[in-house]
């Protein structure tokens, strides 16, 4: 098939399928705004018989308790409190049993006389309501209409439905001599409000101006379904409707609050031209017009796609053809190259081994020269710390060569007591140089690398052992605060080598100090166990602190140290899957800063383990 061929026939089914879809979308919305409106009117249908059924349940109400002979009475003696009160409390009866907001007598004037909320805060006795339509209309044509209407309460400021009748004179026949009085019943209308709230989509309940009084969309009620021109307004003033509320159209709303105002499902509700509305979801005709376009495309993209795989099945058969012959004639030379490459991959085999093997040698090489290089700077921390230990141990050499002397003089003397005595100092001097060797032979002897239990509590007073001469003679305060025990899993060998290694580095940093002073703080933090060594020194300089691990890099005179110490100690502890941090303390009366090296080792045992 030619090119333009091609396009043109790639353009045909374009357009097919963009129809096709275009149509299923049309088709789907028409269907589901169909199926929308009947289930909106069946719903409306539901709701409209459910309010009209309370409102016809207590639109004899009024009338009946307009007939109480008590009624009557009051109205004509209106002065006598005995009979209000008596009055008072037969109509709040009659409201709780009802089940409504309140029941209440006006006089002629509007002034209401008696009432069932009578003992509230917001007692309609004593409120004159003279200018709402359900005083009015009973009191004119001698109450041959009833009044009906809907209102926010001028007293609680809470809406409810007004059912009036006209009260005649004792013995008078209804109809016959003007209203003495009005019986109003007020009936709450807020459970519609909250049944409706679970709804979805928009209803409401609006009066014959299209004030919406009622609705589960909360920032709709006392808004208009259009624009109410003046004389309307002035008229819901007047009777205090709505508690003075500026009445605006809900189309003034912000668009947010809008959302759902548009086509609507109406029914006409109750004797006032009230109309019951549903506004049906557009988003669910759209929904469902988007779901026939998407299964639309899904059945194109898969008739597309089986019909691309039946052309590339016809394709491959006859490629398949085509190359049969051209792969007979190129088995030969396949099986001549494949001989050729076994050759060359046995002897690229060959070499990868001869490189692994060297691999593994210097594997073996780098991790017996890391290890020499700990020992060599444990060596050179020995080699440091031989002047002090020399001292430590000509002292108890002393001690035993004299008490040996005076032994020998006082036995001449038959003085065997102290022959005894002098025989037991130098046993204690000789147990002191073996404490002094035996921490010395353990520092120096190469470690095993194996993990163990290591009480690091231990381990600083045993290195703290090693370098009290040292600290000593350069009168230099070490003060430790550690618990009794806290152990961790680890080498305590080379454990000590750290802690000696930055001991050392303390001492030597408060060298020319004024307060020469180092201390070592044990504590646990969460699952780690910091070791923290602080000197008063003079700190670490920032350039220092940039190369302090590396190793060579050293501060100190020649012959002082190799700058191996740091980069050791932290290799060590990073083997234990720990860290090694540096840092400047904040200055303080006492000094002026100093640095604190801190030790992280994974606490891997309880401190009762």
């Amino acid at each position: 098939m030619k090119t333009n061929q091609r396009i043109v026939l790639i353009s045909l089914l374009t357009a097919l399928a963009v129809a096709l879809i275009a149509g299923a979308y049309l088709i789907a919305t028409r269907v589901a705004t169909a199926e929308l409106r009947q289930s909106g009117d069946r719903q409306l249908q539901i709701i409209a018989l459910d309010l009209e059924s309370v409102l016809e349940r207590y639109e004899t109400l009024p009338y009946s308790v307009s007939y109480l002979p008590l009624a009557a009475q009051v109205l004509a003696d209106q002065q006598n409190k005995a009979l209000v009160q008596q009055l008072n409390l037969t109509l709040q009866d009659m409201q709780k049993q009802a089940k409504i907001a309140a029941i209440y007598l006006m006089n002629a004037e509007g002034k209401t006389i008696a009432a069932s909320n009578w003992n509230s805060t917001l007692s309609y006795v004593g409120q004159n309501f003279s200018f709402r339509p359900y005083f009015h209309e009973p009191m004119s044509n001698n109450g041959a209409v009833p009044g009906h209407f809907y209102a926010i309460g001028n007293t609680t400021n809470i809406p409810g439905y007004f059912i009036s009748q006209p009260v005649y004179p004792i013995g008078a026949r209804r109809g016959s001599v003007p209203p003495v009085g009005v019986i109003a019943v007020k009936i709450s209308l807020n459970e519609f409000e909250k049944a409706w709230r679970s709804n979805d989509e928009p209803i409401v309940l609006a009066d014959s101006n299209g004030v919406v009084f009622l609705s589960n969309r909360p920032e709709w009620q006392y808004r208009s379904l259009r624009s109410l021109d003046a004389e309307v307004q002035k008229d819901i003033q007047a009777t205090l409707q709505y508690a003075g509320k500026n009445i605006q159209a809900i189309a003034a709303l912000p668009k947010k609050v809008q959302a759902g105002f548009g086509e609507y499902l109406a029914r006409p509700i109750g004797r006032l031209g009230w109309q019951l509305m549903l506004f049906p979801s557009e988003s669910k005709v759209i929904h469902a017009g988007m779901q026939a376009a998407g299964i639309t495309l899904l059945l194109l993209v898969l008739l597309a796609a089986f019909a691309g795989v039946y052309y590339q099945r016809y394709r491959r058969l006859q490629e398949r053809q085509a190359a049969q012959f051209a792969l007979k004639q190129a088995a030969d030379d396949l099986d001549q190259k494949i001989a050729l490459q076994t050759q060359e991959l046995t002897r690229a085999n060959a070499q990868l081994e001869a490189q692994l093997n060297k691999l593994q040698e210097a594997d073996q090489l780098l991790r017996s020269a890391q290890n020499e290089t700990v020992q060599t700077g444990k060596l050179a921390l020995l080699g440091q710390m031989a002047a002090g230990i020399t001292h430590e141990l000509n002292q108890p050499l002393t001690a035993i060569r004299a008490f040996a002397d005076n032994a020998a003089v006082l036995m001449t003397r038959g003085k065997l007591d102290e022959v005894n005595a002098n025989l037991k100092h130098i046993s204690d001097a000789s147990a002191r140089m073996g404490a002094i060797i035996g921490q010395l032979k353990g520092f120096a002897r190469k470690s095993a690398g194996n993990l163990s239990q290591v009480d690091v509590s231990a381990a600083i007073r045993a290195s703290a052992a090693l370098l009290a001469g040292e600290f000593a003679r350069n009168e230099v305060q070490l003060h430790l605060q550690i618990p009794d025990s806290l152990f961790v899993l680890g080498d305590h060998i080379r454990i000590e080598q750290v802690l000696i290694n930055l001991l050392r580095n303390a001492l030597d940093a408060v060298e020319v100090a004024s307060l020469k002073q180092v201390e070592v703080v044990l504590e646990q933090n969460a699952e780690v166990v910091l070791v923290r060594i602080i000197d008063t020194g003079p700190g670490l300089p920032e350039h220092v602190r940039e190369h302090l691990f590396e190793p060579f890099f050293t501060t100190k005179p020649s012959g002082k140290g190799l700058g191996l110490g740091l980069a050791i100690s932290s290799s060590i502890v990073q083997a234990m899957g720990g860290e090694l941090l540096a840092e400047n303390r904040a200055p303080d009366d006492a000094t002026h800063g100093g640095a604190e090296f801190i030790v992280r080792i994974p606490l891997k045992l309880s401190a009762q383990a």
